[in-house]
């Protein structure tokens, strides 16, 4: 059984795989390197994407960025291999809705 906990919300990613918890600064690359980041840790770790039996993920709020990444990336291995998937309040989701804690900051389209 293979737990895995994401946490997107700030400049420091964190990842927890069952007991271990690993820390990766910077958010300027996230979208590009996160894959690779779980990946390596999962290596680490003797396992592979289809042993994860269960996501939690920290929903915020924090950096809409960071959570929207975060979302789409657990999101998409829950669906992916059809495993339950968690908010940080333990609270089971089909799907991840990022709290941001505020309106989202959106500007308004150039005509």
């Amino acid at each position: 059984m293979l737990k895995i906990y994401l946490d997107t919300s700030t400049d420091t990613c964190v990842l927890r795989i069952n007991d271990h918890e690993y820390m990766r600064h910077g958010q300027k690359d996230l979208a590009e390197k996160i894959f690779s980041f779980i990946r390596d840790k999962l290596q680490e770790n003797h396992a592979d994407w289809q042993d994860i039996t269960e996501i939690t993920f920290f929903s915020g709020p924090g950096s809409f960025t960071g959570l929207r990444i975060g979302a789409a990336i657990v999101n998409t291995l829950a669906d992916q291999l059809q495993i339950p998937l968690y908010d940080h309040h333990g609270v089971k989701h089909r799907i991840i809705i990022p709290d941001y804690g505020r309106p989202a900051n959106i500007s308004a389209p150039k005509k």
